[in-house]
């Protein structure tokens, strides 16, 4: 993995200590730097005396429920920017759904693959650096009436004026305009944007479909609900 010539920081807040060492072995091999926090509050003071890049966060703490410590992340003004990868039981549904709802970036499934794992925080690392600059170099465009998204770059604008949108929001809008108005089922959305099972029963596709929809604006309205199938996006 190419790194800048600062490594990217990342705050990880797990109360097993013996998983706190295994990713933090794992991060710095992987070229990263590291701090760690074993409960939700040390999580909240690591987060704002070390700036991290990225915080890699355990939903299940002994003192302040994760998803309570996303929220106080994203209500801050200071920590709000940085992004936040949920590391979850499978069986978490709620959590997760409410993760996502505060602003979470994404979520590793426990027990995990740490190559999946590096390979999810680079996405996430590298969707925040393209959203970060401004001279990000233009690819192919896609457009949806007044959306235009650029998938090598990770811009999305409407009507010309730029967009900031989650990375699982990205991929859930990239993948629908890419259906050129073809309906996107729910099954196809759980395998193509999330890696979910294809018989899990979550809430997560409303969930961002909902954020999207605020995020564009009117333009929101391009996306259409199927009855009981999935989505669209008119073209």
């Amino acid at each position: 993995m190419r790194m800048s010539a600062v490594a990217p920081l990342v705050l990880i807040v797990d109360d097993e200590k013996d998983l706190r060492s295994l990713l933090d072995f794992n991060l710095r091999k992987a070229g990263y730097r590291t701090v760690q926090a074993a409960s939700g509050n040390e999580a909240l003071q690591r987060a704002a005396s070390h700036h991290p890049d990225l915080i890699l966060l355990d939903l299940n703490l002994p003192d302040v429920p994760g998803t309570e410590v996303c929220r106080q992340l994203k209500g801050n003004p200071t920590t709000e920017p940085i992004p936040i990868v949920m590391l979850t039981a499978r069986s978490a549904e709620d959590d997760r759904v409410r993760g996502f709802e505060l602003g979470a970036e994404d979520y590793v499934s426990k027990p995990f693959s740490v190559r999946e794992l590096l390979l999810r925080l680079e996405v996430v690392r590298r969707h925040t650096q393209a959203v970060e600059r401004k001279d990000g170099v233009s690819g192919r465009i896609l457009r949806a009436g007044e959306i235009e998204l650029e998938p090598e770059s990770f811009v999305v604008r409407v009507a010309g004026r730029p967009v900031t949108l989650a990375l699982l929001e990205f991929r859930l809008l990239q993948f629908l305009i890419e259906g050129e108005g073809k309906v996107r089922t729910r099954e196809e959305l759980l395998r193509r944007v999330w890696d979910y099972p294809l018989d899990s029963d979550t809430r997560t596709i409303e969930t961002h479909v909902k954020r999207l929809r605020r995020k564009l604006g009117d333009a929101g309205e391009r996306i259409e609900t199927v009855r009981s199938v999935g989505y669209r996006i008119r073209i």
